[in-house]
């Protein structure tokens, strides 16, 4: 075995790092927060339904890892403030890593859909993500340990039938991490996106609806569904030293959906 070889897998190592996980109640959120304690980080569960969070954080504490759990509105300002200070004091003031996960929907075609559906959708997403990148800047660190990472969607990239709001929403998070990126990247905090596709609550009418899974299906190279849990590494990926010079880029992690 050469030095590479023994040394390699400490690139993705989260020891002595925190981490803030938005929308990690369940699905990919609860995974990703389980992966980065995994990689040694201390995680703050957060979701706005708190006895989900702190279901998650103690499964993550019981099985040897760190980790604390708030109830987080993401488009909540004071919330949000609060959240990522207590994030923060799991690693001494600073607050490594940031994963923008938490979403909703509220599907409709466009011509049925509400102002209301629109910005509700908008708000969790895109403003969710804003606010909560806001409140969580001071914290970064300047080292290059510092990471956001936003969670997108292929509705972004190439836009979606029944959710305009969806795609909107998905389609700004792009614009912003790309935007912090140019911003941040003085401070050598990177700004990354990811774009899975994983069988979760949120896709679940499509999944137990035989007509649009199959349709699905067919633009998924793969021609299957992610598990959370396959989703997970990735953030993990760009977390650690192994992403530490990519900056401003999105992921699809869809078995080939957007190619």
């Amino acid at each position: 075995m050469t030095v590479e070889q023994r040394t390699y897998p400490a690139v993705f190592s989260l020891q002595g790092r925190s981490a803030l996980v938005t929308g990690a109640g369940a699905g990919i959120g609860e995974a990703v927060a389980r992966a980065l304690a995994a990689a040694g980080a201390a995680v703050l569960v957060t979701d706005l339904q708190e006895e989900a969070a702190r279901a998650v954080a103690e499964s993550i504490v019981a099985g040897g890892g760190t980790a604390a759990h708030a109830a987080l509105d993401v488009r909540n300002a004071e919330q949000a403030a609060t959240a990522a200070r207590q994030a923060a004091e799991l690693n001494g003031g600073t607050l490594n890593i940031l994963i923008n996960n938490a979403g909703a929907i509220a599907p409709a075609m466009f011509p049925k859909m509400t102002a209301e559906q629109f910005e509700f959708v908008v708000g969790v997403h895109l403003v969710g993500s804003f606010t909560v990148s806001h409140a969580a800047q001071e914290f970064l660190p300047d080292d290059g340990t510092g990471r956001i990472l936003n969670v997108t969607s292929a509705a972004g990239l190439t836009g979606t039938i029944g959710q305009v709001n969806y795609g909107s929403a998905k389609a700004g998070i792009i614009g912003l991490t790309k935007s912090l990126a140019k911003e941040l990247a003085r401070r050598q905090i990177t700004v990354n996106a990811l774009a899975p596709l994983a069988a979760t609550a949120m896709t679940e009418t499509v999944r137990t609806n035989e007509k649009l899974s199959a349709k699905q299906l067919a633009r998924i190279a793969m021609g299957r569904w992610a598990t959370p849990e396959e989703i997970a590494p990735s953030f993990v990926f760009f977390a650690s030293d192994a992403a530490s010079y990519i900056t401003g880029q999105v992921l699809p992690v869809d078995g080939g959906t957007v190619v």
